[in-house]
């Protein structure tokens, strides 16, 4: 049975409707629940300048995902759940998969939104199809509309 679950959570509409699922599990299976908020790596932060590293933005964007955690973690922490969180910086998916290594994850669990049109699913990609080829355990994707 699932003993941790992983929640990757973005605080987005998906994220929430992932929280609230990922609640729902660990009732039923007295599990230890864990969060997960990834921060793109400071290189992604670089712009068409060249090479201009902005700390600012940095700082600006690890406070973003920290608010996010937190807002999670006092959400789970309001229904009656303990958990742990930790923000994490780089590549969404080698973040989450190596991070449901470290803590032994049974599952994890990621929100996704269809998108409407095929260049923004082009565009965008797929977080949750790419997880489900790399995650260390299973995956459940939680679909919102």
């Amino acid at each position: 049975m699932y003993k941790r679950i992983l929640l990757a959570y973005d605080g987005s509409d998906a994220g929430q409707k992932a929280l609230l699922d990922c609640q729902d599990l660990a009732h039923w299976s007295s599990s230890e629940l864990f969060l997960v908020a990834v921060m793109p790596s400071a290189m992604s932060f670089v712009g068409l300048e060249g090479g201009v590293y902005d700390m600012e933005l940095e700082e600006r964007e690890k406070k973003k995902h920290e608010a996010v955690l937190e807002d999670g973690l006092k959400r789970l922490s309001n229904a009656g759940y303990a958990a742990q969180g930790e923000v994490v910086v780089g590549e969404a998916i080698d973040e989450i998969t190596k991070y449901a290594r470290k803590i032994d994850a049974n599952l994890v669990i990621v929100g996704h939104k269809h998108l409407d049109s095929w260049a923004a699913r082009w565009w965008r990609g797929s977080i949750s199809g790419a997880l489900i080829e790399h995650s260390p355990c299973s995956v459940l994707v939680v679909i919102t509309s």
